[in-house]
């Protein structure tokens, strides 16, 4: 069989391309590249839209020339008309991505805020519940500041800061700790509460909603399409036919 590949002293075959890429852990990125190609190739973009990514390639790889354009496609191993997939592939996934779930950006937002709001807390934590009672006690009596017994007795990282802690998304803590704070006003402290092997003293500093402005719309248009992408790679190892058709060789 001829070999479709030669790297040093070794020659590939057709057969052996699908089990290196499983084997490598590069068969779903290939995957991946081929249903974005699939998804993307009825997007138009305007001549203006195209130049503009040109320019910004041309930049990025600090290519000034044809001579250079061509060492750079021949260390890829890419032929030239390639290049026009690989320039404007960015600017049509934004596209299609715009196009598929723009329109649902603000319900999902509704559906994620809870998680997306982000919270700063302050936090103890220690293994005994008598020592948790008792750090309790001082803080609601004002006996000792918060940030002080957080220093002396918090057995976690955050020690270091006071006992102070973000701002984070309540998405991020322990979900009982997140629906706890969730629940809090700022300045309240909520009573020794077991979270796994720790007893937890949490203060809510501050509440921060999160506001659906343009960084965010990105990302939740990127979760929703890396949601549909996994989707379709999974859907595609699990039922797909993972083969090479040799019945057109010599």
């Amino acid at each position: 069989m001829t070999a479709v590949l030669q790297i040093g002293d070794r020659a590939i075959n057709v057969d052996e391309i699908i089990p290196l890429l499983k084997q490598y852990g590069m068969l779903p990125q290939l995957l991946k590249e081929i249903v974005i190609e699939n998804a993307t190739a009825s997007i138009s973009l305007t001549e203006e839209e195209v130049t503009t990514a040109y320019k910004q390639f041309y930049q990025q790889q600090q290519l000034g020339d044809e001579t250079q354009l061509q060492a750079w496609l021949k260390s890829r191993g890419l032929e030239r008309e390639q290049l026009d997939y690989l320039v404007t592939r960015n600017l049509r996934l934004e596209k299609f991505k715009q196009d598929t779930w723009g329109a649902k950006v603000e319900p999902y937002f509704l559906q994620r805020k809870e998680k997306l709001d982000k919270v700063i807390y302050s936090l103890i934590r220690v293994n005994d519940i008598a020592v948790a009672q008792e750090l309790y006690f001082r803080v609601q009596e004002n006996e000792q500041p918060f940030t002080e017994i957080a220093r002396e007795y918090s057995k976690g990282p955050e020690a270091q800061t006071g006992g102070l802690i973000g701002p984070v998304e309540l998405g991020v803590p322990h979900p009982v700790l997140g629906k706890m704070l969730l629940k809090s006003q700022p300045g309240q402290v909520l009573p020794p509460t077991r979270l796994g092997d720790w007893i937890v003293i949490v203060r809510l500093e501050q509440f921060l909603p999160a506001q659906l402005d343009a960084a965010t719309q990105q990302r939740l248009l990127n979760e929703q399409f890396e949601a549909w992408l996994q989707g379709e790679i999974s859907s595609a190892i699990k039922n797909g036919e993972l083969s090479i058709d040799n019945s057109a060789e010599g």
